[in-house]
Parts: C-alpha cells; structure tokens; sequence
C-alpha cells in the first residue's frame, strides 16, 4: 500500500475512533443529568455535543495549547513509529471500545487508545527494548498509568466533599425549592464537565494523529520536521484542520449517544438526585480541568464514575452498588493490555497480508 494511501487510512481510522469515542462517552456527561429527568436524553446529548466542541474554542484562543495532544505525541519514541503501527493501535482501540460498547460497560475510551498504540509499536519492534534503549517514553507513560486510579480517586473525594457541602449549606432550605434550583444549576455542572470532556478527549486523537503526519512527513524526507525541535507545533500549523475535526467527530459521535453505557452510569452505580448529580459533575470537571492543566491525559469514564461513587457515598457505603463498581474497576485494568494485544495481533495478521 502506497505510504500517503495508508496515512489517509489512519486518518479516516482515527476520526471513527474519535466519533465512536464520543458515542461510547456520550453517558458520562449526560448519565446524571438524565437520571434526574432534568434534560431528555436527546436534550442531554445535543446539550452536551455543544459543549464538547466549544472546549475547542477554550483550548485554543484561551488556554492558547493543546497540552494534552502534545503528551500522547510522546508516549512512544517517535523513531520507533510507523503507519502501520498506529493503523493496528487504532483497530485494536476501536475493536475494545465497541465491545465493551455492547456489553454496556464504561471503559475508558483513553486508555484503549493508549494500550493499542503502545501494543501495536511492542510488536513491530519486538519489544520493549531496541539496541539497548527503551521503545516507549517512561516519564510520559508513568504517569497515564498512576492517573489510573488516582483521577477517580480525585473524583471521588471531591465528589463526597461537594456534596456534604452543599447537603451542609441547604439543610434549611425548602426541599422542593432547593430540588428546583440544582435541576437547574445541572445545566451548567453537565456544561463544564462536557468541557472537561471535550478537551481531554478530543486531544488524545490529535496526539495520534500529530505522531501519524510526523511519521509520514520524515519518511519522506521533509527536512523541517527532521530538523524541528518542536515537531507537534509545527503538526498544529501545517494540519491547523486536524483539531478542528478532532473535536467536531467527538461531537457528533455524542449526539449518537450510547444508551446502554447512559444506562449503567445513571442507575447501576448509585441512585442519584439533582443535588448528588451537581456534586458528581462539578467534581468530575474540576478533576479533568486540573489534569488537563497537568498535561495529564486521563479517563472522563473512571473520572465521572469515582464522583458518582463519592457522592453516594455521603449517603451510606451501602448505597454504591459495590458490585458493579468492582467489575467496572476490572475492565479498567484490563483495558490496557487487553486492547494492546488486539493491536499486536491486528499488526502480525497486517504484515501476513503483505500491509
């Protein structure tokens, strides 16, 4: 396959990703929003679509960075890249996410994005080690791998923290007039977290595709990305469309929505009313805004779910359905390795047939 035929293949394959990215995420920012019945679920996701894609906007003109694409960009050692690698690292990824998609449970859409990229490179170069050096870039991938645990960790502090806040500051209030207010203020708590959402996710995809155009680009000789210190920047000025669609295929992947996951957010977890939905939301945007000021990229999925949890929490440990969260804790673990050994597979069977 001709090498500018396989870049317009991960491109194609990197903005499903992207698109089936928002569809599978759709439930995080829209779960508790429609479990209080504040917004139907066409309202939710539509409200929530918006908000995804004006995170661009905020990321770009005031934020001026893409902090978080810049840090997948680095995961792996970009000498150690190829189109092939990330075409099976993509595959791998979307092969997870719609799995995981029909058996309703919310893995993070980031981790397998990250778990098929790292697979896919281990397997084109044998493995972790090449003449001495290590493939992948440890001081990047480290901490993806602690944020593991410690975003919905954050998540669900700052959840039960939030919450007896504001359960603290309305105890005198007339219930039916304080249910009436946080319904209302859902909105604008959905509204930061599908923010929040926006412009971490959205990110990962250009990360990919910024370590795709920069392969090609020296495969071919162009002397400004070989000699360029700062390869990312000049991915953003060349391929300024690339963002732009990044956040627009989210968008559109969440106006699909992904009922199913909207299901075991909103119900499964814990029962939730508008206050407890405002807690998880706030805490859930204020953990993605500080990992996103990190360069941190992080799971919304493990991130949402840890504020839900920290919120029912506040009620009685007995109100988390602690069962479903130990099997959803299960599938973030295997996430990782899982869909990186898809990605190796779908990269040997690629070179069987000649890719």
């Amino acid at each position: 396959m001709p090498i500018y035929t396989l870049l317009i293949a991960v491109i194609v394959l990197a903005f499903i990703f992207d698109y089936l990215n928002g569809f599978h995420d759709a439930a995080n920012a829209i779960a508790t929003i429609v479990s209080t019945k504040v917004l139907t679920p066409l309202q939710a996701v539509i409200w929530s679509a918006f908000f995804n894609f004006v995170a661009f906007f905020i990321a770009k003109y005031l934020i001026g960075n893409f902090e978080i694409g810049n840090t997948i960009s680095k995961v792996v050692n970009i000498n150690f890249v190829s189109l092939k690698v990330i075409l099976s690292g993509l595959v791998g990824a979307i092969t997870w996410n719609i799995i995981t998609w029909y058996y309703g449970i919310p893995s993070s859409s980031s981790h397998t994005l990250i778990g098929g990229f790292v697979g896919a490179v281990i397997a084109h170069m044998g493995g972790i080690y090449y003449h001495g050096s290590i493939i992948l870039n440890l001081h990047v991938l480290i901490p993806i791998f602690i944020y593991i645990f410690v975003a919905p960790f954050i998540g669900m502090v700052a959840g039960f923290i939030i919450s007896i806040l504001f359960l603290h500051i309305f105890k005198k209030s007339n219930p039916h007039k304080a249910d009436s207010f946080f319904k209302k203020l859902q909105l604008v708590s959905s509204a930061a977290f599908s923010i929040g959402h926006g412009g971490n996710d959205a990110q990962k995809v250009m990360g990919i595709l910024g370590v795709a155009v920069i392969s090609y680009e020296i495969s071919t000789g162009n002397m400004a990305y070989i000699q360029s210190t700062n390869r990312f920047q000049l991915f953003q000025e060349h391929y300024w469309w690339v963002p732009v669609f990044s956040f627009l295929a989210m968008s559109l992947g969440i106006l699909s929505g992904g009922w199913r996951i909207v299901k075991t957010m909103g119900t499964k977890i814990t029962k939730v009313n508008a206050i407890e939905g405002v807690s998880a939301e706030t805490a859930g945007a204020l953990t993605l805004f500080l990992t996103e000021h990190l360069g941190i990229p992080v799971s919304t999925t493990h991130t949402i779910t840890g504020s839900i949890i920290g919120v029912g929490a506040t009620k009685r440990l007995s109100a988390v359905r602690w069962g479903v969260t130990i099997q959803l804790m299960w599938a973030w673990i295997l996430t990782i390795p899982i869909t990186g050994l898809i990605a190796a597979i779908v990269y040997y069977v690629a070179g069987f047939f000649g890719l």
